[in-house]
C-alpha cells in the first residue's frame, strides 16, 4: 500500500484529517415535514431525509450507522464550472481561509484552483462515507470526464487500490449537447459510475454474484425447464420481529423462529404463479435456469440504454411528479438507480445518498420494496434549501401517489437472441410467457417484441387520474447544535440523553449504539457494552441538575454499577463530577470520563 501512487493537490495536508475534527451534531426531527402513517410518530429508525451540510450530516450518522450502510450512491457536482457549487468547509488554515473569503462565489470554469477545491471538498466526505459502509458493502459515485481520473486516485488511496470493483459506463444523453462543435471533436454522450467496496478482493457478496469456481446445479424440471430450489424462509431477527412476516400461505405458517423472506403480497404472488414448491411440508423457491442464464447473470460495465435511461428521462420523470418548474436541469433517471440497487442490495439493505438532489435514490428504494416486498431503508442528505420543497416533496408524492395521465411502461425482460438461444426457442417463449403470467396482473397489457436482436417484454399501464403510490414513510431531520463543551457548561441547547449516549459510546469505543436502554429514575446510567467494556452515562439535559451533587459519581452509584457487571468488565463512566479518588476507581476497574467531554476517541481503533 505504501508504494501505491497517490494524488497530491493544494490543500490536501489541511483536509487530510479534517473529517476527524468535524463536530458531532444531533439529528433533530421535524415532525411537520415528515411523512408517517396516521397516528404514528416520526422516528430516527425510519427512512431519513436530512437537510443540512452533508459533511456534518455524515458525521452525525456515525454513532448509529458506522459500518452498517450496505450501499452508498452519491452524485456530487461534476465540477463542470457551470454548477454553482461553493467550497465552504470550515478548515482552519491560511490557505482555506483565503479560499473561504470567496465562499459566496461559485467555483467557475476560469477558477484555476477549481480542481483542488473540488478534491478538498470531496476528501473528508469520502473518508466518512467509507467509515459508514459495511465490510461487504458497495460504494458508487456518479462522475463525468472532468474529475473521473482524479476521483479514482483519491478513492484508491481512501479505500485501497485493490478495493476497486468497476467503472460502469452509461449513455447519459440521447442527443449530443454541443451540436455546434460536432465537427470539431467527438461527442460526449456518456457518464460513469465508479464502484468500490471494503470487501476482500473478489468477495462481492453484496452484488449477488457467484464466487469464482462456484457452479449451480438444476436437478429438477418443470416441463422442459430445469430449476433449483432454495429456502424462501429466514431466521427471525429477534424477539421484536414483525408478526406480519409470519402470515399463512396454502395452510402453512412459518414456525416462531422463522419468517418469510418477503411481504405477504409478494410471497402470495410467487405461490400463485408457481414459483413456490412445498417438499415435506416445507416451502422452497424455484430458480429456473433459463431465468438465471447459463452465464449466471454476469454484470457488464457497459449499461445498456434500455436499462439505464438518460438524463432526459430523469427530467421527464421529475416533471411528471412535480411539474416542470422545479428548477433542476440534470436529474439521474430512475431506471439507472433501480438497476444499480437491484444487484447491490438485498431486501433489507440500508442505502445512503448524501448528494440527494431530487431524491431519485429514495424512489428507487421504494420501487424495489414495492416490487419484492423488501424493507430496504434509505437515508438522504441534501444541503440545498430545496431539501423539503423538492427532495422531500418528490418522495412524499411517490409514497402517496400523484396526478398523472398517460401510459407508464416498465421493462420486464431483455434477452439477447443468439444461435444458442434460438435453438432453445421453445424454452425462451415459455420464459417470456411465465414472466407475463407472473407480472401481468400489475399491467393493462404485456407487450413482447424483438428489438435490435433482443427479445423485449414490457408491461404497460394506462393512467388516467393518478399514479398509485408505492407506500412507505420518512422522517425529515435537520442538524442540531454542535456537541461541544460550551453547550454543557452554559446549558444552551443541551443534547438529549439519547443523542449524547450514542455520541459518547461511539467516540469512546468506535462502536455504534442503535438503541439506548430506557433509563430509570434510580438507574445507574448503563447505555451499552462491548466485549471488554460496560459504558455508563450519568446525565440529564438540565443545567441546574448538572451543577448539583446529584450529578456526581458516588460510592453508592459505583456499587450499583458493579452489582450489574456480571462479566467483570471494565467500566467507562461519563459524569459531571466524582466524589471518589481516581486511585479507588482504578482499583475497582472504573475509568471516569468527566462531562463536558472533548471530542476524541479514547478507545477503539
Amino acid at each position: 500500500m505504501s508504494d501505491m501512487p497517490t494524488l497530491d493537490f493544494k490543500g490536501k495536508s489541511f483536509v487530510y484529517t479534517h473529517h476527524l475534527s468535524v463536530p458531532f451534531r444531533e439529528l433533530v426531527i421535524d415532525a411537520k415535514k415528515s411523512e408517517v402513517p396516521k397516528g404514528a410518530k416520526p422516528s430516527l429508525e425510519d427512512n431519513l431525509i436530512i437537510h443540512g451540510d452533508n459533511l456534518h450530516a455524515l458525521k452525525a450518522l456515525l454513532p448509529v450507522y458506522a459500518g452498517k450502510v450496505d450501499c452508498i450512491y452519491i452524485d456530487p457536482p461534476y465540477n463542470t464550472g457551470n454548477e454553482g457549487w461553493c467550497y465552504n468547509d470550515n478548515v482552519r488554515s491560511p490557505l482555506m481561509k483565503e479560499w473561504l473569503k470567496k465562499s459566496a462565489n461559485p467555483v467557475e470554469k476560469d477558477d484555476l484552483e477549481r480542481h483542488e477545491k473540488w478534491l478538498c471538498m470531496m476528501w473528508p466526505r469520502l473518508q466518512i462515507l467509507r467509515d459508514l459502509l459495511t465490510d461487504e458493502g458497495a460504494f458508487f459515485i456518479s462522475i463525468g470526464d472532468q474529475e473521473c481520473h482524479r476521483v479514482r486516485l483519491i478513492l484508491d488511496e481512501i479505500f485501497g487500490e485493490e478495493k476497486f470493483v468497476a467503472t460502469f459506463v452509461w449513455k447519459s444523453r440521447a442527443k449530443p449537447s454541443n451540436i455546434g462543435d460536432k465537427k470539431k471533436k467527438p461527442q460526449q454522450v456518456s457518464e460513469y459510475v465508479i464502484c468500490y467496496t471494503k470487501a476482500v478482493k473478489g468477495d462481492y457478496k453484496i452484488f449477488g454474484l457467484i464466487e469464482s469456481g462456484e457452479d449451480r446445479n438444476y436437478p429438477h424440471k418443470l416441463g422442459n425447464r430445469p430449476y433449483r430450489l432454495q429456502t424462501v424462509l429466514k431466521s427471525n431477527r429477534g424477539a421484536n420481529e414483525r408478526d406480519t412476516m409470519r402470515f399463512e400461505i396454502a395452510g402453512y405458517r412459518p414456525p416462531p423462529d422463522q419468517r418469510w423472506q418477503g411481504g405477504e403480497n409478494y410471497i402470495k404472488k410467487l405461490y400463485d404463479t408457481g414459483y413456490i414448491e412445498f417438499r415435506d411440508g416445507t416451502p422452497f423457491l424455484r430458480y429456473f435456469e433459463d431465468e438465471e442464464g447459463p452465464e449466471h447473470n454476469p454484470l457488464y460495465t457497459f449499461i445498456k440504454p434500455a436499462l439505464s435511461g438518460t438524463a432526459e428521462h430523469g427530467k421527464i420523470e421529475l416533471n411528471e411528479i412535480l411539474g416542470s418548474d422545479h428548477g433542476l436541469d440534470t436529474v439521474k433517471p430512475l431506471s439507472l438507480l433501480k438497476w444499480l440497487l437491484s444487484f447491490a442490495t438485498t431486501p433489507e439493505s440500508i442505502v445512503l445518498d448524501s448528494f440527494a438532489g431530487s431524491g431519485t435514490t429514495a424512489q428507487a428504494v421504494l420501487a424495489l420494496n414495492n416490487k419484492d416486498g423488501g424493507s430496504r431503508k434509505f437515508i438522504l442528505v441534501e444541503t440545498e434549501e430545496y431539501a423539503y420543497k423538492l427532495t422531500a416533496e418528490r418522495v412524499r408524492r411517490v409514497i402517496e401517489g400523484y396526478k398523472f395521465e398517460g401510459a407508464q411502461r416498465e421493462e420486464l425482460l431483455r434477452e439477447p437472441l443468439n444461435w444458442t438461444k434460438l435453438q432453445k426457442a421453445a424454452a425462451l417463449v415459455e420464459k417470456a410467457e411465465s414472466i407475463e403470467k407472473f407480472e401481468g396482473s400489475r399491467f393493462d397489457r404485456v407487450i413482447k417484441t424483438v428489438e435490435d436482436g433482443e427479445l423485449v417484454v414490457t408491461g404497460e399501464k394506462k393512467v388516467t387520474e393518478k399514479v398509485e403510490g408505492l407506500g412507505g414513510s420518512f422522517t425529515f431531520c435537520t442538524l442540531g447544535e454542535e456537541m461541544d463543551v460550551n453547550r454543557l457548561l452554559t446549558g444552551d441547547k443541551m443534547p438529549t440523553f439519547d443523542a449524547l449516549a450514542k455520541y459518547v459510546f461511539y467516540t469512546a469505543t468506535g462502536r455504534t449504539l442503535p438503541d439506548v436502554p430506557k433509563q430509570k429514575a434510580d438507574g445507574d446510567g448503563f447505555i451499552g457494552e462491548t466485549e471488554f467494556y460496560r459504558v455508563h452515562l450519568y446525565y440529564k439535559p438540565e443545567k441546574k441538575w448538572l451543577a448539583s451533587n446529584d450529578a456526581a459519581l458516588t460510592e453508592q452509584l459505583v456499587e450499583k454499577m458493579l452489582v450489574s457487571n456480571n462479566e467483570k468488565k471494565r467500566l467507562l463512566v461519563f459524569a459531571a463530577a466524582k466524589f471518589m479518588s481516581q486511585k479507588e476507581l482504578t482499583r475497582l476497574g472504573v475509568e471516569f470520563c468527566q462531562l463536558p467531554y472533548a471530542i476524541h476517541r479514547i478507545l477503539g481503533d
